[in-house]
């Protein structure tokens, strides 16, 4: 089935009010799709990051490492 955008047109200007804010909404989903599919990740951007939040992981599991160990005494103790 062939669609124009004369037939489409005259299609939408039957529908309700209801109707239109529908199509309109669609319309806004498909124009947000349409942005979304065109944003490209340079991958040597991504690599600098990835490093920063593997180093900030490390450091957290590092740290946290000293409160579990303090914690696995206490509870020997008890």
């Amino acid at each position: 089935m062939l669609i124009t955008s004369e037939s489409l047109k005259q299609d939408i200007e039957k529908l309700s009010e209801e109707q239109l804010q529908r199509v309109a909404e669609f319309v806004a989903f498909l124009r947000f799709q349409a942005q979304r599919r065109h944003v490209e990740i340079d991958p040597d951007l991504l690599a600098p990051l990835a490093t920063e939040f593997a180093e900030e992981d490390r450091a957290l599991a590092e740290s946290g490492m000293d409160d579990y160990a303090e914690l696995l005494l206490k509870e020997e103790h008890q």
